[in-house]
């Protein structure tokens, strides 16, 4: 049985590596991801990740910091940049190949983002790591995901989340939430169901990107969902 999708974009957020800590990155959550990513690659599909950065730093109110938005902004992208090498490093002890792309220069630890040797990373089966964002402050690693993933063809977004996929309520917090098995982009709109931040929604919207919204920390999961399984909610 053939995979349903043959290229992904993996989103994780910064705070999904901290594991059961409070902050910075959590080893046995790393390898987790690292393991679940092989468990795809393996079938040939082609990978790309996003990683916020959200686990290190978090933009603050400049009121209570004195750190402008947008220098705040290029402190995350930095962030992100730590967290794509952590999962880096676990990809490549589970022996997968890799390359981390920075939107932001910095040659001593990953390349340059650029779109057409990227798609040639990954027709390669190398595993490729996005880094720093968009590389502009103002903008979030949502939507660094949604204009990577239509940039390289991503046939959809992987968002991994703490819950199972998309819900009328947040579930950690109102127990009569219902989640949906599926749901129109406008419909999450009109809802104010907060996916993503509402430039990344739109940016999968105008370009018909689908999105499914899972559970990263159920082991099993990523590979159901390229194998077709229906896991978490989709986005359409």
């Amino acid at each position: 049985m053939e995979p349903v999708y043959k290229r992904v974009l993996l989103k994780l957020s910064g705070e999904s590596l901290m594991g059961n800590s409070n902050f910075g990155l959590d080893s046995d959550a790393i390898a987790q991801y690292a393991q679940e990513v092989r468990s795809i690659v393996e079938l040939g599909v082609q990978v790309a990740i996003v990683i916020g950065g959200g686990n290190i730093y978090r933009g603050m109110n400049e009121s209570e910091t004195g750190i402008e938005r947008a220098h705040g902004d290029y402190m995350g992208m930095l962030a992100t940049v730590i967290n794509g090498m952590a999962l880096q490093a676990m990809l490549e002890k589970v022996g997968l190949y890799t390359r981390l792309m920075s939107a932001l220069k910095m040659e001593g630890v990953a390349e340059p983002y650029i779109r057409r040797r990227a798609i040639r990373h990954l027709e390669k089966q190398r595993v490729v790591i996005f880094g720093a964002g968009t590389g502009n402050p103002y903008f979030t690693t949502d939507t660094a995901g949604s204009l990577r993933a239509i940039e390289i063809n991503a046939n959809i977004i992987l968002k991994g989340t703490r819950v199972n996929g998309v819900y009328s309520a947040d579930p950690e917090e109102d127990p009569t939430a219902v989640q949906y098995d599926t749901i129109g982009y406008r419909t999450c709109i009109e809802k104010n169901l907060k996916i993503m931040d509402m430039t990344a929604f739109t940016l999968c919207m105008e370009n018909n990107l689908p999105i499914i919204v899972f559970d990263i920390n159920q082991p099993g999961n990523l590979k159901k969902i390229v194998m077709g399984e229906k896991i978490g909610t989709l986005v359409h």
